[in-house]
């Protein structure tokens, strides 16, 4: 669904070179004028023959390709010559060519029916190929003209052929037979094996839950998988499947899509053993990667079943596949690398021949001897340079952060290791760019760690960022406006120190920098509500200085009267959580939890949670927000499978898809209030959205005080800090926090709701490993890891959660644009 882009043929990107044919009318009716919508030479391709008459078009690498479009030879209204129909044939290697059939066996596709309208065709299955050939087929017209694009993406994974035993028949009581096979196999089939080509396991389509439905129609039960019985394959207990790529590569993963009926004896498999080969003339290395998976017993979902490959280099693999129970399913396979190129000094010269060992005593041999030996030491000193500049550079990424001149030097104590710097305010620039100091200013965050980036060095590292700066004239580097509150020029000598976390161990949002020094009580607008009236119940979570309960709230409907946002309790008593601040608290703690105050008792919205009242007449200073019943997001959808006859049938707790998407509109609704008021919340995640009995969500801040999801932050020294994970890189890299990088958190949050919560994004990433992810060193070296796309997530969908996660800021969407996006998918 995503791979649907012009490969070149109507803009130029494809040569003329590139597009040959068999044969041609005219030279003006030659390959080159078989482009889609344009009119150049006699407007079209016109082959001198109609028997088996091709054109040809050269991708230049190898390519996903989807879809077809053909239009005849309109030639400005006096062309009367189209193709009503073609075949396609394909190679990968330009050597050996294959035909195209569609999923039913049908080779025929049905072309135009006039001159000028062009007609597009979806291939199913797609053909990863470089070269494809079109063969006109017609019946009546004496002539016959083409003019032709072609849509896809890039092959990235740079497979070539997958070898596998060929699938079996699966007789389930009681329901059709299922026909395991891979129907769209393009290689070999003899003594019952699969070789040389590729088929249902990499053409984009994921199977079912339950493997006896399809996503095609007038197909057999079973169809998009490809399965094996344990007894049928010997004693062995494994599947052994190989795979071969266009050139080496360094693996970092691979992913394989399984089934997991285990009702029906299907299951994931237990382990996996690849072994790896560097070229293809090679032996196979002895030392294999060994993944064991984790089994579920609990839910029957096909799933994704990631392989860390160690980065090991090869060309060819072979891998193993051991049963965990009586059947094997597969429907997709797919490998995360980059090529692997040779260096130079892999090349030796050939050993010399008899007759050169003993030359001639006229002979050059002590000339070339010489030159030959400074050619070698040439290489070996650019070897040397290379490897030093890279070794350079990587020390480059890794330094500590450099503290500047305009720099202050900050110590922290072992009670935290971030530290926010309040930015000052910016001049004016002129006086027609606005009022003074019109834009807010927010906190930022920086991490003290030894994989700190250098701020100086991102300004020449980053072009989208070095550019902003050359264009404001500026050596600070300067952002767009587009989101409220944007630092106009990150400083690094701020002086007033506050803390990311909030008192009581939460997140704080941020805010523009309006609150004066100290804040009074007069300063609060919730009311005071008597502290003898709340009764503990349980402690949900802390922070340094304070503590977050579990309360019963005894008259509290009554003390907030009319209008009050609690819902009806048919005569249960309310439950609030209460924040409180500990009584050994610092001035400034203290002055902190009293914005804390201020900034919640402005926010009234359906999706954000809400401030009550307070208890600040006497100390401990407490507030009194909302309690939601079912709890934060993501402990909800992790106990949950998505809605399905068989959840009905078993009483297994559910949610639909049109559930997940109520609950997306939802959170970008909240959102969209919190950016219309300039507030940041810096923490955005499902572990920070709320549901009460009615499943309506709301915001909350909580995500960091609860030991529940400690690993969900960054820790310096055994203290949880910061959540990178939901983190875009500018909030990592340059400490920089705004609208635009809680953008970039709801989609990641989108990606947890589609996931139902049952991974963590980029889990198979080290914390250290998350944030080298978000740099540039990784970026530019095609090395950077990205989520996939959730099986149930719809396309649409996902392509707005990789909006949101732009490089560039400029492109991401803002709340106001996502929450009009989404609320057409919950009408759906």
């Amino acid at each position: 669904a995503h791979c649907r882009y012009a490969l070149g043929m109507e803009d130029g990107r494809i040569p003329d070179e590139a597009i040959t044919a068999s044969s041609q009318w005219y030279k003006t009716t030659g390959p080159q004028y078989a482009r889609l919508n344009q009119e150049k030479g006699d407007g079209a391709w016109c082959p001198e023959h109609l028997d088996n008459q091709y054109l040809q078009v050269d991708l230049g690498r190898l390519t996903f390709l989807t879809v077809v479009g053909t239009q005849g030879r309109f030639a400005r209204n006096t062309g009367n010559e189209f193709t009503s129909a073609y075949r396609l044939n394909y190679s990968r290697d330009g050597l050996l060519w294959k035909s195209w059939r569609n999923r039913l066996g049908n080779a025929l596709i049905e072309g135009n029916k006039n001159t000028y309208a062009s007609v597009i065709n979806d291939l199913h299955p797609p053909i990863i190929t470089r070269y494809i050939r079109l063969l006109p087929v017609t019946k009546h017209s004496p002539t016959v003209c083409m003019r032709v694009e072609l849509y896809g993406c890039p092959w990235e994974d740079g497979l070539i052929s997958y070898s596998a035993p060929e699938g079996q028949y699966m007789m389930p009581p009681g329901s059709p037979i299922a026909c395991l096979n891979d129907s769209t196999y393009d290689g070999v089939r003899e003594r019952r094996r699969l070789s040389g080509g590729m088929g249902q396991l990499t053409d984009g389509v994921i199977g079912l839950d339950d493997f006896l439905k399809t996503h095609q129609y007038h197909v057999w039960p079973g169809y998009d998988y490809l399965g094996w019985k344990n007894d049928s394959l010997g004693t062995q207990g494994y599947v052994e499947m190989e795979f071969v790529f266009d050139r080496q590569r360094n693996f970092t993963s691979m992913k394989v899509h399984s089934n997991n009926m285990f009702r029906s004896g299907v299951k994931i498999f237990s382990a996996v053993s690849c072994w790896f080969k560097p070229r293809l003339i090679a032996s196979w290395e002895p030392e294999p990667v060994v993944f064991k998976t984790v089994l579920d017993d609990k839910n029957p979902s096909a799933r994704y079943v990631t392989v860390s490959l160690n980065r090991r280099a090869a060309k060819s693999l072979r891998c193993r596949f051991y049963f965990a129970d009586v059947w094997m399913m597969f429907s997709e396979i797919s490998f995360q690398s980059v090529a692997f190129y040779y260096s130079k000094t892999e090349f030796f010269p050939a050993a010399p021949s008899p007759s050169a060992r003993s030359p001639p005593e006229d002979s050059n041999t002590p000339v070339l001897i010489g030159c030959l030996v400074t050619i070698i030491l040439l290489l070996v000193i650019i070897i040397f340079l290379i490897l030093w500049c890279q070794y350079v550079c990587k020390v480059l990424e890794k330094a500590p952060r450099q503290i500047l001149d305009e720099e202050v030097t900050v110590r922290l104590s072992s009670c935290s290791d971030t530290i926010i710097l309040q930015t000052p305010p910016v001049p004016p620039r002129s006086s027609h760019a606005g009022p003074a100091n019109s834009d807010p200013h927010y906190e930022r965050v920086f991490l003290l760690d030894p994989q700190y980036q250098n701020p100086a060095a991102l300004r020449n590292k980053l072009p989208e960022l070095s550019q902003s700066a050359e264009a404001s004239g500026n050596s600070n580097i300067s952002f767009d406006r587009r989101y409220p509150g944007e630092i106009s020029a990150p400083h690094y000598a701020e002086t007033d120190i506050v803390r990311l976390q909030g008192v009581t161990g939460s997140n704080m949002y941020a805010v523009p920098a309006l609150t004066v020094d100290s804040l009074t009580r007069k300063d609060i607008s919730a009311a005071e509500f008597p502290r003898q009236q709340l009764i503990f119940r349980e402690k949900l979570g802390e922070g340094q200085f304070g503590e977050v309960h579990l309360c019963e709230a005894e008259g509290l409907p009554e003390f907030l009267g009319e209008g009050s946002p609690l819902p009806e309790r048919d005569g249960h008593s309310v439950l609030v959580a209460v924040k409180q601040l500990r009584a050994d608290a610092t001035s400034q703690a203290r002055n902190d939890f009293l914005k804390e105050i201020k900034i919640m008792s402005r926010l009234n919205d359906p999706n954000i949670i809400r401030l009550l009242c307070v208890c600040v007449s006497s100390d401990p200073l407490c507030m009194v927000t909302e309690y939601m019943e079912n709890g934060d997001l993501n402990m909800f959808l992790s106990q949950r499978e998505i809605e399905s006859t068989l959840t009905h049938a078993n009483n297994i707790p559910s949610v639909s898809l049109s559930d997940l998407l109520h609950m997306a509109v939802q959170i970008s609704s909240g959102m969209k209030y919190l950016a219309s008021l300039n507030f940041v919340h810096r923490d955005l995640a499902t572990r920070n959205c709320l549901l009460d009995r009615r499943l309506t969500i709301k915001i909350a801040d909580f995500g960091m005080s609860r030991n529940l999801y400690s690993s969900d932050y960054y820790r310096i020294q055994g203290r949880a800090v910061l959540p990178i994970r939901w983190m875009a890189w500018e909030s990592i890299l340059l400490g920089k926090f705004t609208t635009a990088s809680d953008v970039w958190a709801f989609g990641v949050t989108l990606w947890e709701i589609f996931t139902l919560c049952k991974e963590q994004p980029y889990s198979l990433l080290s914390d250290e490993q998350v944030i080298e992810n978000t740099g540039e060193f990784f970026r530019n070296q095609g090395r950077q890891i990205f989520l996939y796309a959730p099986p149930l997530c719809p396309p649409s969908l996902f392509e707005l959660m990789m909006r949101c996660w732009s490089r560039d800021i400029h492109d991401r969407p803002n709340f106001e644009g996502l929450y009009r996006a989404l609320r057409p998918h919950v009408n759906q």
